[in-house]
């Protein structure tokens, strides 16, 4: 352990968290939690954006901010969650706890980032603890004092400064910087060409033909979106398998583009279509500027990381890579559990570098890492996920000695189900509170003609 030793003698690890997203700030708030355990803990937390909140700031703009800087927002007007409330909700801070009441299970973007400022405002987390536009530009590690050199630019004045640090927390997340696949043709594609990234409206594209490239969460969700606002025709193109949903009429899949000429898309299968717009929901990748190759995590959108001890303490196991045990990362990972599982690697952490629970040797750390990245291979659909990752949420508390009842794994298998019987009706189906014990009422109104996003309407309805 490696402190640094303030005027009045006390030992103090200085640690510092990149991001002040869903899982920065969740970080921050079990600092609070833990604040009287453990040793002291001086904790400074940069974030570039304007406010706390990660992808959850939508804003109108694409490519780079008013200071030049890549915008961080992926997500886009009229998104509600694809998934239920109940299995993101904190055991210690229900949705009733925040707004009196039962809501409805899907609610929309402005409702979800609102309980988040709640959970964060009821840890104590103060607008003082973030030093926001800020951003790091570099870090450097120091092996024989295992101290960390961060360079960080504060926007607003235009000046850099450098601080030393104990322990690192990276959390600036893996939604934001764009994978973009190159096509034949793209470039001289008669129409827009753009990446999900950078959706902002669906309405834009009311009564247009529109190419959906990718199979995931964002293909589909964008692909609904479409249809909800009237796009006169969403065609699907997949890599390597159809999302399989019972899609309406005018929606439906093709195999991978393979080329484009003019404004017609040609696919895998010989088949081919005109459209007015290409949108590419290609994923994301795992981009971390600031940090030295030898302490970056690989890209990867997986469940089990490499270099992370329970994806989330670095140890440099793959070629090319430096041990850095202080160095933690957190919400990497692929992801069906999420706002929990960021609170519950938020703790963790904490409880590592406070030193109230401590971490096996590093051998067996290192084989425990090998163990699970090796587990990826198996999991070959969304069931052995969503298992695989019920049962890192066990590991987690397990480690923590954490009592609550974290297990979502039914709701999710429910949440699949309803999916595979109607993609267009999901979103109004109801779940019961794992806290509360209460069902959530059902929305007076179909998601798909549900046209305001807004925090109040969804909450007087």
């Amino acid at each position: 352990q490696h402190y640094y030793i303030t005027n009045n003698l006390r030992m103090v690890v200085r640690v510092c968290i990149v991001g002040a997203g869903p899982s920065g700030m969740s970080t921050l708030a079990m600092f609070k939690k833990l604040k009287d355990q453990g040793v002291e803990c001086e904790v400074t937390c940069f974030e570039k954006q304007e406010q706390p909140g990660g992808l959850w700031n939508l804003t109108w703009r694409t490519g780079t901010d008013e200071f030049g800087e890549p915008v961080h927002c992926s997500q886009y007007r009229d998104l509600f969650s694809n998934g239920p409330k109940e299995c993101l909700e904190f055991p210690d801070y229900t949705f009733d706890d925040h707004f009196g009441k039962p809501i409805p299970s899907y609610p929309p973007r402005d409702v979800l980032f609102d309980y988040l400022r709640g959970y964060w405002k009821f840890h104590g987390v103060k607008k003082e603890d973030v030093l926001t536009r800020h951003v790091v530009r570099n870090v450097s590690f120091d092996d024989k004092t295992a101290t960390f050199t961060v360079r960080v630019r504060n926007l607003v004045q235009g000046l850099d400064i450098e601080q030393e640090f104990d322990r690192l927390i990276v959390a600036s997340g893996h939604f934001s910087v764009p994978n973009v696949p190159h096509f034949e043709g793209i470039e001289t594609f008669e129409g827009r060409a753009m990446h999900s990234h950078d959706l902002r409206n669906a309405r834009e594209f009311t009564g247009k033909r529109i190419l959906v490239v990718g199979s995931s969460y964002s293909a589909e969700d964008i692909a609904l979106q479409l249809f909800k606002f009237g796009a006169e025709q969403i065609t699907i193109s997949y890599r390597t398998a159809k999302l399989g949903f019972k899609w309406p009429e005018k929606i439906h899949e093709v195999p991978l583009l393979i080329k484009i000429e003019g404004k017609t898309c040609h696919f895998k299968d010989g088949t081919s279509g005109d459209y007015d717009a290409i949108i590419l929901c290609t994923g994301y990748r795992h981009h971390f500027p600031f940090l030295p190759s030898e302490l970056s995590l690989p890209n990867g959108n997986v469940f089990n990381l490499p270099n992370l001890y329970r994806n989330v303490q670095w140890y440099g196991v793959t070629e090319g890579k430096k041990n850095a045990s202080g160095l933690f990362y957190l919400g990497m990972t692929n992801q069906f559990y999420t706002y929990t599982m960021f609170m519950m690697q938020g703790l963790w952490a904490v409880s590592v570098i406070k030193g109230i629970i401590q971490t096996p040797e590093r051998e067996e750390c290192v084989e425990d890492i090998e163990k699970r990245y090796a587990e990826n291979a198996n999991l070959t659909d969304c069931f052995k996920m969503i298992a695989s990752q019920a049962d890192y949420m066990k590991q987690l508390s397990t480690d923590l000695n954490y009592t609550e009842v974290l297990d979502c794994e039914e709701l999710y298998y429910q949440w699949v189900q309803h999916k595979l019987d109607d993609i267009i009706t999901y979103r109004d189906k109801c779940y019961k509170s794992l806290y509360t014990l209460k069902d959530s009422p059902v929305h007076p109104t179909p998601w798909v003609k549900c046209y305001d996003d807004s925090l109040e309407a969804f909450i007087s309805a």
